[in-house]
């Protein structure tokens, strides 16, 4: 019975010591660091951000020798997304702006000031280092009636799609650095849409009387610039050319935005909106308001800002 007995606590004995070092091993597993494998993780090719403003003004005057409405309130709002696609010899880029402002005082009543909204994408493929073959598409128009005021009345100048512009074309896209890129099309379609009966009907925009849309078919050309300099400034601008083949291709028209910023703080800053456009079709201006010109908007505002994104993920 002493050998059996022997062998069986000889037998207890290595089994305990095989299970110790079994739960020191699995004790010291589940503290090690786990390391992914580099296949295991994709870097992410998009790169998205945005910003988001407010501005808002009030004025009141009571008693005011050198006059002025006693009431005067404005609001103006922004947002400008874009979100940037990037891999292997493909990118795809992509903006959204949406501009809205209204003022209102005691004489006038309520008038808006601004109203804007902009598509733009454009999908390349690189054929060098810095030079894509590029298609692009761009969405423009605005969300509410517009008016031109005299003295005593008011009339309808624009309303949503109307006018709306409707662009898309195919050429080469240079892109010199990463906050800067020239998109020159020679082959690009435009369509100047005007959707509103009553504004059809008067030709605005280009259409013929009574028409609903118009085609052009010429050259393009798109400069997008967008920087971060600091945490205080940044800039955004986009300047674009167009040359209608089929009627007056030297009568170029143009349109430009810009967007510049300064933070005093994460959510306080200052903004400057400058648009400019010409357009040769759209003939409201002048003493008989029958003659092109340039149209320039400047708005200026302190008020709230807020930056998002602007980094990978």
């Amino acid at each position: 019975m002493r050998p059996t007995l022997l062998s069986l606590f000889v037998f207890l004995f290595l089994q305990l010591g095989a299970q110790d070092k079994t739960v020191s091993e699995l004790k010291s597993e589940s503290t090690r660091d786990i390391k992914k494998a580099p296949a295991d993780t994709l870097p992410d090719a998009w790169r998205r951000g945005g910003i988001f403003n407010v501005n808002i003004s009030q004025g009141s005057l009571s008693n005011w020798a050198a006059g002025g409405d006693e009431f005067s309130l404005s609001l103006n709002n922004l947002v400008s997304l874009f979100a940037f696609y990037k891999e292997g010899r493909s990118s795809w880029d992509n903006t959204f702006d949406f501009n809205y402002g209204v003022v209102r005082t005691t004489s006038l009543g309520s008038r808006k000031n601004d109203d804007r909204i902009d598509l733009f994408s454009k999908y390349g493929y690189g054929i060098s280092s810095k030079w894509n073959v590029a298609t692009v598409f761009n969405f423009r128009s605005q969300l509410f009636n517009g008016y031109s005021y005299t003295d005593s009345s008011r009339s309808l100048s624009s309303a949503f799609m109307s006018p709306a512009y409707v662009l898309a074309g195919l050429g080469f896209d240079h892109k010199p650095s990463q906050s800067f890129s020239v998109y020159i099309s020679p082959a690009t379609a435009r369509w100047t849409i005007v959707r509103d009966d009553s504004l059809s009907a008067k030709g605005f925009y280009g259409v013929d009387p009574g028409e609903k849309s118009k085609f052009e078919f010429g050259a393009y050309l798109s400069a997008n610039f967008l920087k971060t300099f600091n945490k205080v400034l940044s800039y955004k601008s986009r300047l674009d050319l167009f040359s209608n083949y089929r009627h007056n291709p030297e009568n170029i028209d143009l349109y430009m935005t810009n967007i510049l910023s300064v933070n005093f703080s994460k959510a306080f800053a200052a903004t400057w909106n400058v648009d400019l456009i010409y357009d040769d079709d759209v003939k409201l201006f002048g003493p008989e308001k029958r003659s092109p010109a340039m149209q320039l908007k400047s708005l200026i505002g302190i008020g709230i800002l807020l930056k998002f994104g602007a980094t990978k993920g």
